[in-house]
């Protein structure tokens, strides 16, 4: 084998491995996430070691962001406190964790007005991969970017406390 044909072989192998699709299953390897913590207003999402924030992120919620999320459709994120409950590397959304709402509480608020709480809240990836999501658009759930999401589901564990706050 000639050095020119070595060259040309190891520039293509170079080019093919660039185009290799990139991974959305990331490693982490820091402190444990004991909780995530979600400021409504500010519109600020929160991963803590204890009492120590290891990343902060800027989210998009429910379309209708003020108040506590009580009935199926009302486009509200929840309030309050839950657990990662599942896990979802097929979501539509890129990748999500589940959020343990509803609780008995909401369940009964519901019931309460003749309704159903709804369900299926998750922190997930962006609704369209190659564009910015611009306001709140989701129907309760919390949103980050793709990428950033990849971060959060490689960080958070299933059972990590989920503090929603107004």
């Amino acid at each position: 084998m000639n050095r020119r044909t070595a060259i040309l072989g190891g520039t293509a192998l170079v080019a093919l491995a660039a185009c290799s699709p990139r991974s959305k299953f990331k490693h982490y390897r820091g402190p444990q996430v004991t909780a995530v913590v979600v400021n409504k207003e500010d519109r600020r999402m929160f991963l803590m070691h204890h009492d120590r924030v290891l990343k902060d992120y800027k989210i998009k919620l429910g379309f209708a962001p003020v108040g506590h999320k009580e009935i199926e459709g009302d486009g509200r994120t929840p309030e309050g406190l839950y657990h990662i409950d599942r896990r979802n590397p097929n979501s539509r959304f890129h990748l999500s964790l589940g959020i343990s709402y509803p609780n008995d509480e909401d369940r009964a608020r519901a019931e309460a007005q003749g309704k159903s709480p709804g369900g299926d809240i998750f922190i997930h990836g962006q609704q369209h991969p190659f564009r910015r999501d611009k306001g709140d658009w989701t129907w309760g759930c919390i949103s980050v970017s793709n990428r950033q999401m990849e971060d959060v589901y490689a960080m958070v564990g299933n059972g990590t406390l989920v503090a929603l706050n107004a």
